[in-house]
């Protein structure tokens, strides 16, 4: 029976952690992946929208990005989003689809990555942090008595180790896969 202000905290965490992960997906590997361009900005329809929202992205093979506009009117304006995102793609329009080939990347532009990773990591592992704080101050707020506000805090500190622990196994991943040649 955990305490509401518990639950809450980890809801948030996970959703901290989730976040780290989805941040994690954006960054280049060398394998080619959707998400390296979904969140792309294209102007179409007098409007923003992410690129996600007007075609089809696809990956069939692991050097090759594919994008298939619902609209044939926009690929121009996707290729143009695509340059000016300035992710280090070239764009290629090729009859009704866009297709991104992946560069290869040096030793220099791999070790960029892990830093970006771990900046990101870092950045959760600061968020679950400070969501422990939160709870924390919170329990002491609820008047609990001592003896549950003890398990209280250590429930809390398992959680922050858990998803804390996560977050640099998830790194650790990420970092062997940007590093393989």
């Amino acid at each position: 029976m955990s305490h509401p202000i518990i639950n809450d905290m980890q809801a948030k965490m996970k959703k901290a952690f989730e976040h780290t992960l989805h941040e994690f997906s954006t960054i280049h590997t060398g394998k080619a992946t959707p998400a390296m361009v979904e969140s792309v900005t294209v102007e179409a329809y007098g409007s923003h929208m992410r690129l996600k929202e007007c075609a089809a992205i696809s990956t069939p093979d692991a050097r090759l990005i594919q994008i298939q506009p619902w609209d044939k009117s926009l690929l121009k304006a996707i290729e143009k989003a695509i340059q000016q995102a300035n992710l280090g793609f070239n764009p290629i329009v090729d009859g009704a689809i866009v297709r991104i080939p992946l560069p290869d990347m040096s030793r220099e532009r791999r070790l960029e990555f892990v830093k970006t990773a771990n900046k990101l990591a870092e950045e959760g592992r600061v968020h679950v942090r400070n969501v422990r704080r939160e709870s924390l101050e919170a329990l002491k707020k609820a008047g609990l008595p001592e003896d549950e506000m003890k398990r209280s805090e250590k429930e809390v500190q398992t959680l922050t180790d858990k998803f804390t622990k996560d977050i640099n196994d998830h790194l650790a991943h990420k970092e062997k896969e940007l590093l393989a040649v």
